[in-house]
């Protein structure tokens, strides 16, 4: 199975078009600079340009068992002034949108601190799996800034706008528990039993469609920009469009005669 080493994050091939991206600095509890920020920039585009044959999920978690991702460097962010900071932030902001603009899922497995960028990094992931010991968090206002890389807009969509304003306000921390609760986390597991489920949820995406997930993940994302009836008009139109695909007439036919379809993501 392929590996790619950069010099701050491990991105690994576990089984066939499954990936697991992990931010390796354990010692810094993974925080987030402008080098981790490239390179998985880097890694993102890579898997973006392979084909279905080769990427079909992402996984993204961090390494040792402390952090997920403990927010951004600190000491990167002291030295920032307007303009760097304004684009230290689009850069943030660019790499995590990516992660919605990837035609596979990418799934977040929070094996411990998820805060400050941290917490938007899984944020910007379709969906969260987290161990019982996690940590969700917003802190940014005890520093005197606020979330820079997309937490106040998708905070707000993941938990509504009343909890994301008492989560950004006070800055506070929450557990996987209280994250699962509000919807913000999908499953919480045992430490020891995280990427086991989450590698049973990516069993059940592998055995699916590649182009129709794909295409569900563009359609759920676009409808949020929408207006319902535009949203649905869109939703018809790419799943019109699936009808030129292999794999709809593979669908159905494995269907009516009653065995398992042998989808090519074609």
């Amino acid at each position: 199975m392929a590996t790619f080493n950069y010099q701050t994050i491990l991105l690994e091939q576990k089984s066939q078009g499954v990936w697991l991206l992990t931010v390796n600095r354990p010692d810094a509890l993974n925080a987030l600079n402008s080098t981790v920020l490239n390179e998985m920039g880097e890694a993102l585009r890579q898997i973006g340009e392979m084909t279905y044959d080769d990427a079909r999920v992402l996984v993204i978690t961090g390494a040792g068992e402390k952090a997920f991702v403990a927010g951004a460097d600190i000491k990167e962010i002291h030295e920032l002034d307007e303009d760097t900071a304004h684009s230290f932030a689009q850069r943030g902001q660019s790499i995590f949108h990516e992660l919605s603009l990837l035609k596979i899922p990418v799934i977040a497995a929070v094996n411990g601190f998820a805060l400050g960028g941290g917490c938007e990094l899984a944020l910007g992931c379709d969906f969260i799996y987290a161990a019982e010991n996690a940590k969700f968090g917003l802190p940014e206002v005890s520093l005197g800034l606020i979330p820079g890389f997309g937490g106040t807009v998708r905070m707000a969509r993941a938990v509504g706008l009343r909890r994301a304003r008492e989560l950004t306000y006070t800055g506070g921390m929450i557990t996987a528990q209280e994250a699962l609760t509000m919807g913000l986390v999908n499953k919480v597991t045992a430490p020891a039993e995280l990427m086991n489920s989450v590698m049973k949820t990516v069993e059940a995406i592998l055995a699916k469609a590649p182009i129709a997930v794909g295409v569900a993940k563009t359609s759920i994302n676009q409808a949020w920009d929408m207006e319902v009836e535009e949203a649905q008009r869109n939703e018809a139109d790419i799943f019109a469009e699936l009808f030129t695909s292999e794999d709809v007439k593979e669908g159905t036919k494995a269907f009516i005669e009653k065995r398992k379809a042998e989808f090519k993501g074609q």
